[in-house]
C-alpha cells in the first residue's frame, strides 16, 4: 500500500515534469501543427515505446542499486537534485522557450515513419533515463521491500502523465499555440512557475542527500 501523501507529491512532481519542454513534446507538437492531430498521436505512439524502455531499464537498475549500495537513497537524491536544478534553470534562464513556440515545420510523412521517428526521438533522449533514474527513487520506501514493484508502479504513473499531456498537446496544440502567441505574458508565467517549482524540488532533494 502506497502512502497517500507520497502519491500526491509524486502526482504534483510528475505533472510538473510532464509539461517540461523536451524533444519528445516538441516533436509531437511539431507533427500535430504541421500534419494534423492524427499524425501527432501516431508520433506519440512511437514516443511511448521510449518511455517503456527507460521505465523498465530504470526499474531494474534502481532495484539492483538499492541491493548493492548502502547509501543508495542519498546518492540518487544528490543526482536528482542536480538534474532538477538544471531543468529549473533552463526554464527560467533568459532566452528560455516554451514547447509551444514552434517555428520548425516538418515535411509530411506516412504513419509508419511517424511512429518510427517518434520511437527514435524518444529512445535517443537521455533526459528520459535521467528522469526515471533520479525521480523514482525519491518515492520508493525500501523498508517496505518490493523495490521493483514500487519502481514499476511509479514509473507507470509517470508514463501515463507524460502520455496524457502529450496526447492533449497533439490534439489541441494548434489552438493553444495560436492563443499563446497572442499572450506572451502567459508563456513567461508558465516558464517561471515551472522553473521555480523545479528549483524548490532540487533544494529538497539536496537536503535529503545531505541528511
Amino acid at each position: 500500500m502506497h502512502d497517500l501523501s507520497s502519491l500526491y507529491a509524486f502526482l504534483v512532481v510528475g505533472g510538473l515534469l510532464s509539461v517540461t519542454p523536451g524533444p519528445n513534446m516538441v516533436y509531437v507538437i511539431s507533427r500535430s501543427i504541421t500534419q494534423g492531430r492524427r499524425a501527432g498521436l501516431t508520433s506519440l505512439g512511437g514516443v511511448v515505446v521510449g518511455y517503456l524502455f527507460y521505465m523498465f531499464g530504470a526499474a531494474y537498475g534502481i532495484t539492483a542499486f538499492f541491493k548493492t549500495q548502502p547509501h543508495a537513497t542519498q546518492i540518487l537524491s544528490a543526482l536528482g537534485a542536480v538534474y532538477m536544478g538544471w531543468l529549473g534553470w533552463n526554464a527560467i534562464r533568459p532566452g528560455g522557450r516554451s514547447p509551444l513556440e514552434i517555428h520548425e515545420y516538418l515535411p509530411r510523412e506516412h504513419a509508419g515513419k511517424l511512429f518510427a521517428m517518434g520511437a527514435t526521438t524518444s529512445l535517443l533522449n537521455p533526459k528520459l533515463a535521467l528522469i526515471f533514474l533520479t525521480l523514482l527513487p525519491q518515492f520508493i520506501d525500501e523498508t517496505k521491500g518490493q523495490v521493483l514493484q514500487q519502481s514499476l508502479f511509479y514509473g507507470g504513473m509517470l508514463i501515463a502523465m507524460f502520455a496524457g499531456v502529450n496526447a492533449c498537446m497533439a490534439i489541441f496544440s494548434g489552438s493553444i499555440a495560436e492563443f499563446l502567441a497572442r499572450k506572451p505574458a502567459w508563456l513567461l508565467a508558465q516558464r517561471l512557475l515551472m522553473g521555480i517549482t523545479l528549483l524548490a524540488l532540487s533544494a529538497e532533494m539536496a537536503i535529503q542527500a545531505l541528511g
